[in-house]
């Protein structure tokens, strides 16, 4: 249908004013799942099919996952539409999840009449306290003159500043009834609300000072360099500075992880060198990132010797867990460009050669065994070492939680940017497959990846359902060890081997992928894995491959919880 941004007033109802905001902001696709509160959106969804594409999930709380796929690989806003009662309360687990990493998504929520509002009506839930924890900002729309400002309003806070999830719920009465309608003008700013801090120049001068008198600095790369587009901006001031790079969960990929100057990830499961060279670094420059818990590990014993200079957009993030001695606000994209042109151009060879060396123990004592055993079970590592070489750092790969995501973290290959997705601040099981879905709409082009495990394929297994009626091209890897495995290696590790609830048993993957119309196979042979990926790959359309990995098989290295960074564990010898 063309839209219908008109100087003259029309008359439109309220779902329609919905609709008309979607393609004003220039949304294409939809995901959502409809109910009685929400069928006059729906109804009016009918005349928009030529240019709002809407997939049909199998439950709302994947509505929500698959729209922060299409957004952590788009850089778009995601959107979702959800009925009243249990439909609004299945976004919560979604929203949570987009809150905490910073994911801009906009759900439209129906809503029982507004007479009704208050009496416990069927399917009434109060929305708006049930969600305002886990939302950036929440409001009810009762009468439909207020939804093209409100709707402006949401895309504007969701994408903003820090980015994340909004929710809209709209009484059925606004949704039925008829206004003028004089057009939508997006939003562009809001008395109250600075999301972008403008450069302080005498922060940013006392920065370059530390950084030009540093001997060891060190630069971890956050999200935020993806969220403010400032994947450019923050290459020029890393080559130019030639400080070693690190990044976080969420941060891999806005370098390419085979820069020259890339030293790998930090954190619990990161690598070795990151970790303890952090606690010998001299200047610590963080990026776009939060110092979460399991970045730190001990905040009193992290990085205690270094100069901290903090790059974030959100101020309440300054100073919340780690001092910083410079603090820098803004926007990267704007604060980093001012930072480079005051820095020297230097190199750090010894620095990078400490690195180096690191890199060569945890190689000899874990990562030449991880990547390339001769003998044994199927290791997760050399999984994605294979797919690595298939792929060549091309594909997007999504994640669930647990041990297969951080092996996939750790040994994945990325060329380019928005092309790691996993669940970070919630770590929520479930996630990968209808993240997945909705990355496949991102239109990248790029192969999309599912890897996930026995455990959380099984949280929101229904999605197949989804593909299987849309034909999204999604690969689908299951690292399969029979067992909750990071349950599995806490309690190995923590609680004397005393293993409870964590044998999970599985169905047959493939034959549910086939009674799905989804083609698959499983693999358990070493000499039978290079050729059921290559199988996996290159066939059209998607595909699941249940791959059996060792059943009590660690993830390491790991920052045991309560110990510092300098404390990392490199194997099960070095643990115990």
């Amino acid at each position: 249908m063309e839209n219908l941004n008109l100087s003259t007033e029309i008359q439109l109802s309220g779902s329609r004013i919905i609709l008309e905001a979607f393609l004003q902001e220039g949304v294409k696709t939809v995901f959502g799942y409809p109910g009685g509160a929400i069928i006059p959106i729906y109804d009016a969804l009918y005349d928009y099919k030529e240019n709002l594409k809407h997939i049909l999930v199998r439950h709302e709380q994947a509505a929500v996952h698959a729209a922060q796929g299409l957004a952590r690989v788009s850089g778009e806003v995601g959107v979702v539409l959800a009925t009243s009662g249990p439909g609004a309360t299945n976004l919560v687990t979604g929203l949570a999840d987009a809150l905490l990493d910073n994911t801009p998504l906009v759900c439209i929520t129906g809503q029982v009449f507004e007479h009704l509002l208050g009496t416990d009506a069927f399917q009434e839930i109060d929305v708006m306290n049930v969600t305002s924890p886990v939302t950036k900002w929440n409001y009810q729309v009762t009468d439909a003159n207020e939804l093209p400002e409100v709707l402006a309003k949401a895309f504007y806070i969701a994408k903003s500043g820090r980015p994340g999830p909004v929710l809209i719920d709209v009484s059925k009465n606004a949704q039925l009834q008829s206004v003028d309608y004089k057009g939508y003008s997006p939003c562009h700013s809001l008395r109250s609300y600075k999301p972008d801090p403008n450069p302080c120049k005498e922060s940013i001068g006392k920065a370059a000072e530390l950084i030009n008198n540093a001997e060891r600095p060190f630069v971890i790369a956050g999200q935020g360099i993806m969220l403010g587009k400032a994947e450019k901006e923050f290459l020029q001031f890393a080559e130019k500075s030639g400080i070693p790079v690190a990044w976080t969960v969420l941060g891999m990929s806005a370098i390419p992880t085979y820069h020259p100057q890339a030293v790998g990830m930090v954190g619990m499961h990161g690598n070795y060198g990151p970790n303890i060279l952090t606690n010998e670094c001299d200047v610590l420059i963080a990026v776009g990132m939060r110092f979460d818990d399991r970045v730190t590990g001990r905040l009193d014993q992290y990085a205690k010797q270094a100069k901290i200079i903090h790059f974030d957009i959100d101020n309440a993030e300054i100073n919340k867990n780690v001092k910083a001695d410079v603090p820098v606000l803004g926007n990267c994209k704007h604060t980093l460009p001012l930072l480079t042109e005051r820095i020297m151009k230097r190199e750090h060879h010894d620095w990078h050669d400490r690195f180096k060396k690191c890199h060569e123990v945890e190689s000899i004592n874990l990562i030449n065994t991880e990547l390339y055993p001769e003998e044994g079970e199927i290791t997760m590592g050399e999984v994605i070492r294979h797919l690595n070489e298939m792929t060549d750092g091309e594909a997007v790969i999504v994640t669930d939680v647990g041990q297969h995501q951080m092996a996939t973290c750790r040994y994945s290959h990325f060329k380019h940017s928005r092309t790691n997705v996993t669940s970070g601040g919630l770590g929520t099981m479930g996630f990968c497959l209808p993240a997945a879905i909705g990355a496949s709409y991102a239109g990248t082009n790029r192969p999309v990846i599912a890897v996930m495990g026995d455990g959380g394929a099984q949280m929101n297994i229904q999605e197949l359902g989804t593909i299987m009626q849309y034909h999204p091209e999604v690969k689908i890897l299951i690292l399969n060890n029979c067992y909750l495995g990071m349950v599995r290696q806490w309690q190995e590790l923590f609680h004397e081997e005393r293993y409870s609830s964590v044998d999970i048993q599985s169905p047959d993957f493939v034959q549910v992928a086939k009674g799905y119309n989804i083609s698959g196979n499983k693999v358990s042979e070493r000499e039978d894995l290079q050729w059921a990926l290559r199988e996996m790959l290159d066939h059209k359309g998607s595909f699941l491959l249940e791959v059996m990995t060792g059943k009590e098989h660690n993830v390491f290295p790991m920052i045991p919880q309560g110990k510092s960074v300098s404390e990392i564990v490199l194997n099960n010898k070095t643990q115990k």
